[in-house]
């Protein structure tokens, strides 16, 4: 999830595990520690593309980095502060870390919670940006922080909060289950044959799904809005797999395949090639665009292949989320 949603839940997290005993301290290293996991995004600056993609939601988003940074955290706090004992302490850092990934395990990049072995969660049934999630969660802290310490109030707006955030997470997993049958049932209705069916929430809402539907020589990909009264329609994407020819058989470029599951699409454009990554969808409403959220470049000289991210133009995310407005209220 975005990073304002991470510092309130482990805000409220820290205030449940011990702002009965260190009062407001809790919510701001609960906030603190609610951001330390996302400090992978550092690899970005030290390594190549293909290894900060395969790092990111890696060790920091699992439960042995909730273990032993918790039991870290835990024994320097406890030397700091001795209002906590040692096992306490360990438990707000190890239940502020481990909170984390699994509310990111609910997004479309997922997370690798029981690193180092190679299974990375992902629900898909959240946004990483919801403010149907974070909005309510952060009114319900703020006024959990205008209470006295120990106070009963304080401690009810604070699992309030807690509360209706994993309802509605609940909820989108409801959603999730309803759109799928409608996305089964659509290409049920149309006689279209496919081997693998993914869906996932459009940006900032659960009201508007994407679904990608794999077939043997192309993907189809379609949407469906709660308010929509038309049949579902889905598009062709052809897989272009074999416009990478020898390239295929590049260790980076298996490796940038490997972390897509499969779900990609090759674009052959002027520049080069393009990898396109299917699973985050598209910068725009239209499932005909070519416009991937995340496209990598993918170039050679002499023995050395180099894997780039297609920069994101502000102009198109502008439009998307106008054009996505429109598209919610139904076809």
């Amino acid at each position: 999830m975005d990073s304002v949603t991470q510092i309130v839940l482990g805000a409220a997290v820290g205030e449940a595990v011990l702002g009965k005993k260190i009062g407001n301290k809790a919510m701001v290293l609960g906030a603190i520690a609610g951001t330390i996991p996302d400090l992978d995004v550092i690899a970005n600056y030290f390594t190549d593309t293909v290894s900060a993609l395969e790092i990111h939601r890696g060790f920091t988003h699992s439960i042995v980095f909730a273990v032993v940074f918790g039991l870290l955290f835990g024994w320097l706090l406890s030397l700091w502060d001795k209002r906590a004992t040692l096992k306490q302490w360990f438990w707000f850092w190890f239940l502020c870390f481990v909170t984390h990934p699994l509310l990111d395990a609910h997004t479309t990049w997922g997370t690798q919670l029981f690193w180092p072995f190679d299974l990375r969660l992902a629900y898909k049934n959240i946004f990483v940006i919801d403010p149907l999630y974070t909005l309510p969660f952060l009114v319900f802290l703020i006024m959990a922080m205008l209470q006295k310490r120990g106070s009963i109030k304080r401690r009810r707006f604070n699992n309030l909060g807690l509360i209706v955030s994993s309802g509605y997470m609940l909820l989108t997993l409801l959603l999730k289950g309803i759109t799928y049958t409608k996305f089964e049932a659509a290409l049920k209705n149309q006689n279209i044959a496919y081997t693998a069916l993914e869906t996932k929430p459009s940006p900032m809402n659960t009201i508007l799904w994407t679904a990608n539907v794999e077939t043997e020589d192309a993907f189809l990909i379609g949407d469906y809005s709660f308010f929509d009264t038309k049949p579902i329609q889905f598009f062709t994407h052809p897989k272009n797999h074999g416009a990478l020819e020898k390239l295929a058989e590049e260790e980076k470029v298996q490796r940038l395949i490997k972390i897509t599951k499969g779900w990609y699409t090759i674009t052959e454009r002027p520049d080069g090639l393009y990898l396109n990554d299917l699973r985050f969808g598209m910068m725009s409403v239209d499932p005909q665009s070519e416009k991937f959220a995340f496209s990598f470049l993918i170039e050679k000289e002499g023995n050395e292949v180099t894997v780039t991210e297609e920069a994101k133009n502000t102009r198109d995310a502008g439009k998307l989320l106008s054009d996505l407005w429109k598209r919610i209220k139904g076809n």
